[in-house]
């Protein structure tokens, strides 16, 4: 392997060592990671030229209320990369007339459930994790928008009027194929360097995890029989901010440790779907109370898929 290569034959670190396992987890991973986004992003971005947000207004308005919820979860899988990039089509949403409940479904899926952590869980657990996760997530925001929808919550928002409807006008050029590609390789180079000191940072840490940390200590604390781990690690989670790609580094290392996969499942889905500075930009569009009730539902959704995880994986 070109890890073990340039780890034990260049370096020249000793296969035994705990130096050189954590600096080969370093390398492999970084090379593996890289090149998992690098493809999966590329193609995703394809997709996206098919999606303008014109279009997918368009979708969701064409549905029932309760499929609009399912589009929007499943088009929030694809589109932003985090909160930031995702509120601006949230607020667009509203002023198009779609039901604020939907909205939210986007809103929870977008930051939780995206093409770099299903590429990154796929790559360090298998299918069956990365599809249990995307599977939770989506039910998480489905479940999480129709609530709030029926709350009737809509008299909580502010910074804006909602009363004045942005019409439904279908607006835009047809791309050719050289322009797709073009706009799919200026995104991936985009999303890269957004993206690769959290990546770095992450393996670095779960590297270090790896290599030092004692054989089944962060199990005693943080195992599946551990009934304060999977609400303790959502907490912990808030007032963090990073991304998919700086978080599951970290969670393949404590998962490797011992620590349940539904715990540290819920550490990740909070840092990336729940995060104190999401409170803070949603702040400039909700009331206090309208983020308490959203954080709230989210919150217990992202507990219950940890207490889900370790049950389903014991």
């Amino acid at each position: 392997m070109l890890a073990d290569w340039l780890v034990f034959d260049i370096i020249g670190l000793g296969r035994g060592t705990l130096a050189g396992g954590a600096v080969n987890f370093f390398v492999f991973d970084t090379i593996k990671i890289f090149l998992l986004l690098a493809g999966i992003i590329f193609a995703v971005s394809i997709v996206r030229t098919f999606l303008p947000p014109w279009k997918i207004r368009e979708i969701i308005l064409k549905k029932s209320r309760f499929s609009g919820h399912l589009w929007a979860a499943g088009l929030g899988i694809i589109t932003p990369f985090c909160t930031c990039s995702a509120i601006p089509l949230f607020l667009g949403f509203i002023q198009t007339g779609i039901p604020l409940g939907v909205t939210f479904s986007f809103l929870v899926a977008s930051p939780m459930i995206n093409e770099v952590a299903l590429v990154m869980l796929f790559g360090m657990f298998g299918f069956k994790i990365a599809a249990l996760y995307a599977f939770s997530g989506f039910v998480l925001a489905v479940f999480s928008g129709l609530l709030i929808g029926k709350l009737k919550l809509e008299h909580l928002l502010e910074g804006f009027d909602p009363s004045k409807k942005i019409r439904n006008v279908a607006f835009g050029t047809e791309m050719s194929w050289p322009e797709r590609l073009a706009y799919a390789r200026e995104y991936v180079a985009d999303i890269l360097k957004t993206v690769w000191p959290y990546v770095l940072i992450g393996i670095g840490i779960g590297a270090w995890i790896h290599g030092y940390v004692p054989e089944n200590f962060l199990a005693r604390w943080a195992g599946a029989d551990k009934w304060y781990a999977v609400p303790l690690a959502t907490l912990v989670g808030i007032p963090l901010y990073s991304n998919a790609a700086g978080v599951i580094p970290l969670v393949s290392a404590l998962t490797e440790k011992g620590v349940a996969l539904g715990t540290t499942l819920a550490f990740m889905m909070a840092v990336t779907g729940l995060s104190l500075p999401e409170f803070l930009i949603l702040r400039r569009v909700m009331k206090v109370k309208l983020l308490f009730i959203f954080f709230g539902i989210v919150g217990a959704g992202i507990i219950f898929t940890g207490f889900l995880f370790n049950y389903v994986m014991k």
